[in-house]
């Protein structure tokens, strides 16, 4: 922000009516409230009385897009309120400062009486509001560090933050303003702060209890979503900035990936070593290896000379190829080169002072396409055809932060550099506003490219940077990590908050990326990582190899047998991820999304859920053989001896490598499996097992979602969603949707509440009678 000094809003004048939203007007500044649904409420500062228009990558809809709900204004001595369904806005008669409350009048968020907004003239606004000392603040997107982010200042944009240590580490390659407060009573609401600029949440206050949202330009521009619940404001959030696409089934399988299969014989040899090892994988990476000279959307004519028999070859041992796009395209007049020849005669790329703007990316000088142009995302998205054409199933937008250097990447002096703010963008705009959704942009043109393209396959596609939204194009991975126990720490509340904050198909690279991973973090890494939302193994050129098989049959076996015990799970987490697409439901949770109102479980950051059923409780430091686990309410199933745990307390678990994960099942849950293949295609899902873990009255249900798993039949009703439920001896099945589920047999496993295990097989129909 600029020097001058700060300015408030001034006395309330009047209110008025303006469409959907409520205008109350300071004496020139004007705060809009608008209730959008339900439980979702925008509000809107205008410092000059003139509200910006909304800009094409708007994150949430534009207002009228929702149906309108009833609205009642009241006024009185203290201000306006601005009432709907669940939520009511105060805006009080001097400082346009507002407090929030529910249905039942509890106030949700408060400005206080030294708080609210205030701006300066020459760019910059803040809003400050209360911080309770009760309130415990998590989301914010991918964040290092613990779950509970309250202490911090925590910045938003999009950064290339090259082999990033520690959890002290602010902004990353997500910049996704919002969060969830969770009170101790386990009421939560949620915040998102609509604004593309350079942002940040300021924690930090902690004696005066002050929380303070910053923006280095454009509006005071935010949305309170209603709880109670986490996931009803993670369900507002994503009705808000959208929900992901179902990924094809394939992509839930193991992956493996680096930065150096810099041949197509070598990545033979990996695919070779995935079978011969008995380790089950899905997906093979190109890196930019696969490019001639680091251009993006060539292939090297030697190492990789005919990338379509590759992609045959490997498919017909179940293997699927993705490859890696990089933003930065290589500067070469009159060198034959299309991307760069097209893209500069087209005035597609930035400019600064009427030339290219070119800085240093692997292939060396490089220039940068305008995303904010609608014309250019059309150009840029059509390039993405000739990968699938040379038989990719799977893309990578990487450096897309945008990342570049001032000088040549190998050089020893070489920085990290971003354009200049004032760089100029389509739209009227300069890059301090279209930095935070550069990569999103992106993204879009790339998913509205392969639609086109492929209109009915799911093709993978993958993303270090983005947005708010991002999720509706892509799924993530958390950048460049180290291979270091800290960071395997990290990694779980690191993914627990993005899925909080609506990208729940995302995952961590297992076994780090820059470093050399040993042999016990290599094995552990495994067995946390192949229960991420994206299981994929990848490490950067001249480290140690970290294949499972690289440390000897020990680590292998440990390796291999968290990798099948996913693929056993597949049809347990492909219903998950059907849930985040139809709902926002993260895939990998935080204890506090189930059990908020548990002082015990809120803050936890070393265990997680898979859904409702699952607990994951991972070893995270090195030479351990026992941990304690905290059980939230009920009981709890290990499932790899049986033995049955009692809620509300901790307990001493063995977690010797050569047992696995420790994992728990939810009494009161069924959970359905299936059998193990190589890969997802290779067997059909015959038998499918259904373990009953009953709870203490008897009970338990579950749901399994199933689909053609490559098609986009499933957006036209071609889905079966089966809903099991076990009640007195009998466990029923009732099936919706129009997918025709083929014949099969039925695993039923009953576990008692002592850890007993009864096992039946029936042939699939509507229900069983489950007897031990």
């Amino acid at each position: 922000m600029s020097g001058d000094r700060e300015l408030r809003p001034g006395p309330l004048r009047r209110w008025r009516h303006a469409g959907r939203a409520v205008l109350v007007e300071y004496d020139g500044p004007v705060l809009s409230v608008t209730h959008l649904a339900d439980g979702i409420a925008r509000i809107r500062l205008a410092p000059t009385g003139a509200f910006a228009p909304r800009r094409p990558w708007s994150a949430t809809p534009p207002d009228d897009a929702f149906d309108p709900v009833p609205v009642t204004v009241d006024a009185d001595a203290d201000g306006v309120r601005v009432s709907s369904g669940r939520l009511t806005v105060h805006a009080a008669r001097a400082g346009a400062r507002v407090t929030v409350r529910d249905r039942d009048g509890t106030v949700l968020l408060t400005d206080g009486p030294d708080g609210g907004p205030a701006w300066r003239a020459g760019g910059g606004a803040t809003w400050t509001r209360h911080m309770p000392r009760d309130e415990n603040y998590v989301g914010f997107g991918e964040r290092t560090g613990l779950l509970d982010q309250r202490g911090r200042r925590l910045t938003c944009w999009c950064t290339d933050r090259y082999e990033f240590q520690g959890p002290g580490v602010d902004e990353l390659y997500q910049a996704i303003p919002c969060y969830l407060a969770v009170a101790a009573s386990g009421r939560c609401h949620g915040v998102y702060l609509h604004n593309t600029y350079r942002s940040a949440m300021d924690l930090t206050a902690e004696r005066d209890q002050r929380l303070v949202m910053s923006v280095d330009g454009g509006e005071l521009d935010w949305y309170v979503l209603a709880g109670p619940d986490p996931a009803d404001v993670v369900g507002r959030f994503t009705a808000l900035t959208g929900r992901m696409p179902l990924p094809p089934r394939w992509a839930l399988g193991y992956q493996q990936a680096r930065w150096g299969y810099a041949s197509a014989d070598r990545i033979r040899s990996v695919a070779a070593d995935l079978r011969r090892h008995g380790v089950p994988a899905d997906v093979l990476y190109l890196d930019i290896d696969h490019q001639d000279r680091y251009r993006t959307f060539t292939w090297d004519p030697e190492r990789f000379p005919d990338p379509a028999g590759l992609a045959a070859e490997l498919g017909a041992e179940g293997f699927k190829l993705a490859a890696v796009v990089d933003v930065g395209v290589s500067r070469e007049p009159d060198a034959g080169y299309d991307v760069f020849d097209e893209g500069h005669r087209k005035g597609y790329f930035l400019t600064e002072g009427g030339d290219l703007l070119l800085r240093h990316v692997w292939p060396g000088l490089c220039a940068f396409p305008d995303f904010a142009s609608a014309a250019v995302r059309q150009w840029w998205g059509g390039w993405y055809a000739t990968l699938l054409d040379r038989g990719m199933r799977g893309v990578v937008n990487d450096m897309n932060e945008p990342a570049m250097h001032d000088l040549p990447m190998d050089h020893p002096d070489s920085g990290r550099v971003e354009p200049p703010p004032d760089t100029p963008h389509d739209e009227d705009a300069t890059h301090a506003e279209v930095h935070n959704v550069y990569a999103l942009l992106e993204n879009a043109a790339t998913d509205a490219a392969l639609l086109q393209a492929r209109p009915d396959e799911r093709i993978l596609r993958l993303t270090r940077a983005g947005g708010a939204g991002i999720q509706r194009y892509a799924a993530v991975w958390t950048g460049d990590n180290g291979s270091h126990w800290e960071h395997l720490e990290m990694s779980l509340p690191q993914l627990m908050n993005l899925g909080l904050s609506g990208v729940a198909f995302a995952g961590a690279d297992i076994g780090g990326f820059f470093g050399d991973c040993g042999p016990e973090l290599l094995a552990r890494w495994f067995q946390l990582g192949c229960c991420y939302p994206l299981a994929r193994n990848h490490c950067a050129r001249g480290h140690a190899d970290q294949e499972p098989w690289v440390w000897g049959p020990e680590i292998l076996d440990a390796c291999r047998a968290a990798v099948r015990q996913r693929y056993r799970l597949l049809p347990h987490l492909y219903t998950l991820l059907a849930d985040a697409a139809q709902t926002g439901a993260p895939v990998l949770r935080p204890l506090l999304y189930h059990y908020p109102a548990d002082p015990l479980a809120r803050l936890r950051a070393d265990q997680a859920l898979l859904g409702r059923d699952l607990m994951v409780a991972p070893v995270l430091r090195p030479g351990v053989t026992a941990r304690a686990v905290y059980f939230p309410a009920g009981t709890w199933h290990d499932t790899r001896s049986g033995e049955v745990h009692a809620g509300g307390r901790a307990a001493l678990v063995s977690a010797v490598l050569t047992e696995g994960l420790p994992l728990f099942a939810r009494g009161g849950g069924v959970i359905a499996s299936g059998p193990v293949g190589q890969h997802t295609d290779e067997l059909p899902l015959d038998p499918l097992t259904l373990d009953i873990y009953p709870d203490k009255s008897g009970r338990a249900d579950g749901e399994l979602y199933e689909d053609d798993g490559t098609s986009l039949a499933y957006t036209r009703g071609a889905w079966a969603r089966t809903r099991y439920a076990y009640r007195d001896g009998t466990l029923t099945a009732r099936r919706s949707g129009r997918f025709a589920v083929p014949p099969r047999r039925v695993e039923i496993r009953l576990h008692d509440p002592d850890g007993t295990r009864h096992t039946h097989l029936r042939e699939a129909t509507t229900d069983w009678t489950v007897t031990p």
